[in-house]
């Protein structure tokens, strides 16, 4: 797929080839279609050269800063004018709620209610890029077919153009936006005439005039008296950069949400010391008037505006829903996302509690919660079915969210619930819906009596939103977890058998890094006067290795079990693994014990030498003689070792996870494990295991799995 970019260069395509193709071509389409369906803003995408990203090429009707974060997003992308462009079809998005549910990255950023469309630039071969348009939140909730027609047959005449364009080896050129803010200037200049001028300067209440970019671009003589700042200072300023009490995220939220939504807002703010002022904004397609006056009442006021010191306001900023989308990437299983679910979500949005549910065979399962003195209460949820009729199992059903302002809307609504009570008087249930598909339910519960207003309701459902996909990664994660641990522990010995003369204890640390499971291995097989234990190494720690390291211990006890001695045991076991066909190697020592006499035999097949330490304290590495790796050579003989154990003799067998770590010395770290074995050596065998693991440099930071098996030769009564 070729695509086209305002960021392509035109420097050789000759004058007159360039003169053909209208110019301001993306500006004059953009805007042509914006008043064709009545929209008041929009912006066209091309396609990158590489076919894999959409560039923001121009945008009307608003500043380009409030789109910052999409001027260039990736083809797959799940957000309006990639899925238009990637599946060549209208994408419609009817309202501030189904922003939430289905582009959740959107509404984080946007909480405000405006209706979208987004269209396909394509001709039949190829893509082009796309287009988005916006309505004021009062545009019906379906998109007509009037408007469709329309906006279709645009962006097919603009995919046309593009085509002939890049016949003609002209590609579109940088074009600034065609709805610019006005020129700076006085009243006369703003309001038409010097008359008009002079009746908005006798005016009782304060009137500033504001382009798309928030820059004042008309101020009244009454507005600078309330303000408190020269009119001369104030223009062409930002308001809330220009009036140091006004620098609060809130009031510029109140200045995008007119913009974006069309209709009007308000706040109020303190003036200090102790003066509160009320602004409404007024907006239409090209900025926005504003009204300021004394505030009437305190109750209004407090209602409005946040009060100087207040820690945590109702409606939760633009920046600390970005920085709670950020903290949720970083949860790895469900536990972590309940976590930050509580400590960072729930208090943002003034809830006190939280219940974190999903479903699973037809019942309400809970995942997790936090806020609530008696558990007990929250165990209501637990194994409730989906037939019944109850605010959670509804959400679950509909995907659609649930505010209950009171108990007794709540009780109104579901009167026939049989929930035992608890300490608080509203609610939000919140579908979590990720993947087209709902994986579970977030209740937040609040203290007192919580009304919901639109903008809270959908930074709400974009907070369900973000929340579902962590937990949807999360219970994936468990799931490979516990998948991982119950194939790691079936293949595995369940505990170490007792041996007649040996005293035995085991250890399995999985990997930190990667799926913990892995191809380390360990077993002790029993026969008949004496024993016979066997330690190996797959590579890698992923499935295959483990399911590999199952195959090699099944066929070392078999092998044991038919009375092999361990050179054949090690050449059988080598000849399966070749005609196994796998692609890994494995390490492997295996040892024939007898106690009686005092001695083990062993076969060494690229394992790293165990330690014996003798009942004198002293340790020393054994040197084994042994062959290749297990899987490589066929033909391969594996020569044995005779080692004396003495009674209360320990031996020590490991894989190499135990002593190998980046940045550290092999010879030092075995020496380091020697000397740990020479002082702790006489512990009991278990404690002596723990010790050893614990201690170990290698251990703390797994890169790879680790095994150790102890083996002690019962003392002489």
């Amino acid at each position: 797929m070729v695509g086209v970019s305002e960021g392509q260069s035109s420097a050789h395509t000759p004058v007159s080839a360039r003169t053909r193709v209208g110019r301001p071509l993306l500006s004059l389409a953009l805007t042509a279609m914006m008043d064709e369906v009545h929209a008041h803003s929009g912006a066209v995408y091309l396609l990158a050269p590489d076919g894999k990203v959409l560039e923001m090429a121009v945008m009307a009707g608003l500043p380009r800063a409030f789109a910052a974060p999409w001027e260039r997003v990736g083809l797959s992308a799940p957000i309006p004018v990639a899925e238009a462009a990637r599946e060549r079809r209208l994408v419609w998005v009817g309202g501030e709620q189904e922003m939430a549910a289905r582009f959740p990255r959107i509404a984080v950023v946007l909480p405000y209610p405006f209706a979208l469309a987004a269209v396909p630039v394509a001709t039949e071969s190829k893509v082009y890029g796309s287009v988005f348009v916006t309505w004021p939140g009062s545009h019906p909730p379906e998109l007509s077919d009037r408007e469709r027609d329309h906006l279709t047959a645009s962006c097919d005449r603009l995919a046309v153009r593009l085509e002939r364009a890049v016949e003609e080896s002209v590609p579109p050129h940088t074009e600034q936006e065609l709805l610019a803010a006005p020129a700076l200037g006085g009243a006369a200049g703003t309001l038409g005439t010097v008359e008009a001028a002079r009746m908005v300067a006798r005016l009782p209440y304060g009137l500033c005039s504001l382009d798309l970019d928030g820059r004042i671009t008309f101020a009244n003589t009454a507005a600078a008296e309330l303000i408190g700042v020269p009119a001369r200072d104030l223009l062409g300023s930002q308001l809330w950069a220009s009036v140091p009490w006004l620098n609060d995220p809130v009031y510029e939220d109140r200045y995008r949400a007119a913009l974006i939504s069309q209709h009007s807002t308000s706040f109020v703010a303190l003036r200090p010391p102790g003066e509160w002022l009320s602004f409404r904004m007024y907006p239409s397609t090209n900025g926005l008037s504003v009204r300021i006056s004394r505030a009437r009442a305190v109750a209004e006021m407090e209602r409005s505006g946040p009060r100087p010191g207040d820690a945590s306001p109702r409606l939760v900023t633009i920046s600390q829903v970005l920085s709670l989308a950020g903290a949720l990437t970083e949860a790895a299983g469900v536990q972590d996302v309940v976590q930050l679910v509580a400590d960072e979500i729930a208090p943002a949005v003034g809830s006190h509690a939280l219940v974190l549910l999903g479903s699973r065979a037809g019942r309400l399962h809970v995942l997790g919660h936090r806020g609530y003195a008696d558990p007990h209460v929250v165990e209501r949820f637990d194994g409730l079915p989906l037939t019944e009729r109850t605010p959670g199992t509804h959400v679950l059903a509909n995907g659609v969210p649930g505010f209950f302002e009171s108990r007794e809307q709540l009780e109104r609504l579901y009167p026939g619930r049989h929930e035992p009570p608890d300490d608080f008087a509203a609610w939000a249930y919140l579908p979590l819906i990720a993947s087209g598909r709902p994986v579970g339910i977030c209740v937040l519960a609040y203290p007192e009596p919580h009304p919901f207003p639109a903008d809270e309701r959908a930074v709400l459902n974009s907070l369900g939103g973000l929340i579902a996909q962590a937990l949807e990664r999360a219970m994936l994660y468990d799931a490979k977890q516990q998948l991982a641990h119950g194939l790691q522990e079936a293949l595995l010995p369940h505990s170490v058998p007792s041996l007649p003369g040996i005293e035995a204890a085991a250890r399995y640390l999985p990997a930190t890094q990667g799926m913990e499971i892995g191809g380390d291995f360990y077993d002790l097989v029993p026969t008949r006067g004496l024993a016979a234990a066997v330690i190996g190494d797959v590579q890698g720690h992923n499935v295959t290795a483990a399911g590999l390291m199952g195959q090699i211990r099944t066929a070392v006890r078999a092998y044991t079990a038919v009375g092999q001695p361990p050179e054949e045991v090690m050449r059988s076991t080598n000849r399966l693994l070749i005609d196994l066909g796998s692609d890994l190697f494995a390490s492997c020592l295996y040892l024939r014990l007898d106690p009686g006499r005092g001695r083990a035999v062993m076969a060494r097949a690229g394992h790293p030498p165990p330690l014996l330490r003798r009942p004198d304290g002293r340790v020393r590495v054994l040197d084994l003689a042994g062959g290749p790796l297990l899987g490589i050579d066929g033909a391969a003989t594996y020569p044995t070792t005779e080692v004396s154990m003495a009674p209360g003799s320990v031996l020590v067998l490991y894989t190499d996870g135990l002593i190998e770590s980046p940045g550290v010395d092999i010879e030092d770290a075995l020496a380091d494990l020697g000397r740990r074995l020479a002082e702790a050596g006489d512990r009991p065998l278990d404690g002596l295991a723990d010790d050893l693991v614990r201690h170990s440099t290698a251990t703390h930071e797994r890169v790879d799995d680790v095994a150790v098996l102890l083996l002690r030769a019962d003392r002489a009564d």
